[in-house]
């Protein structure tokens, strides 16, 4: 019992930690910039999260059951595609496609809020969704909300996840391999490991959509300065990330060394 309590604990704690990490926080702050809810903002970190906890479960549990062994190159080349999503998020915002898509392909305003409208007929946005109340007592449900956000903003945070967790499913489960010794342990480990990263996810996106929110009617010179911010960051990270990964460590070189991390 007690290990049980100690590993699920250890797990939830280095899941949150995980999605601390750099690339995974300025991934998603492209994101938010673009939203007006900061419940929205968590439901986009737990989509995020559901994707990265996908990858890591299935590509952790292939190489703990069947033990494969994931060479240099490919490891790499999973790294890399963490710094193209960044440079390719990063481009998007700055240049408002990214925007424009949004626009386009969810319900609603442009900035991807849809409107509501109270007893005197005046139209306004539910800025968060999973908590604010109309004005004639309804709650706004997580199902009426998902629709709201349309099948594209959904699916950017997944896939975005999905690529994030492939970069760090490696590192996940041979960490995993040396402190755990029963296989199906390490299995429920992984799942609890995701939990926390869900977790501690939806937390930091719904921490970084508080500024956005805040400035997006009072100071909106700041919250376009803070959305491009954001897009420089990510664009300029990715460069910095391809760059370690293909020049420095050898991915495009004919000796690649890749330690997972």
């Amino acid at each position: 019992m007690t290990s049980f309590l100690a590993i699920t604990l250890l797990g939830l704690f280095l899941g949150m930690r995980h999605a601390t990490d750099p690339d995974h926080v300025i991934a998603v702050s492209t994101i938010v910039s673009k939203l007006r809810g900061v419940g929205r903002a968590g439901l986009i970190g737990v989509i995020w999260g559901l994707g990265h906890t996908l990858t890591i479960f299935l590509v952790g549990a292939a190489i703990i059951l069947f033990k494969v062994a994931i060479p240099a190159r490919l490891g790499l080349a999973m790294e890399l595609s963490v710094g193209l999503m960044l440079i390719l998020l990063g481009f998007l915002n700055l240049t408002g496609v990214l925007q424009r898509m949004v626009s386009r392909m969810v319900p609603g305003s442009a900035d991807g809020c849809t409107t509501g409208m109270n007893r005197s007929g005046a139209s306004y946005p539910k800025e968060s969704a999973l908590t604010e109340s109309l004005a004639d007592g309804n709650m706004v449900t997580a199902q009426s909300t998902t629709a709201s956000m349309g099948l594209f903003s959904i699916l950017r945070p997944l896939v975005v996840g999905i690529v994030h967790g492939l970069a760090g499913s490696a590192a996940v489960a041979l960490l995993v391999m040396t402190t755990i010794q029963d296989p199906w342990w390490e299995i429920g480990y992984l799942l609890v490991f995701g939990l926390g990263t869900v977790i501690g996810m939806m937390l930091i996106t719904a921490l970084i959509a508080l500024p956005f929110v805040y400035t997006a009617r009072k100071l909106s010179w700041w919250n376009r300065g803070m959305a491009v911010a954001s897009g420089v960051l990510s664009l300029g990270f990715g460069v910095f990330l391809s760059y370690r990964i293909g020049i420095v460590d050898g991915l495009f070189g004919s000796h690649p060394h890749w330690i997972p991390q």
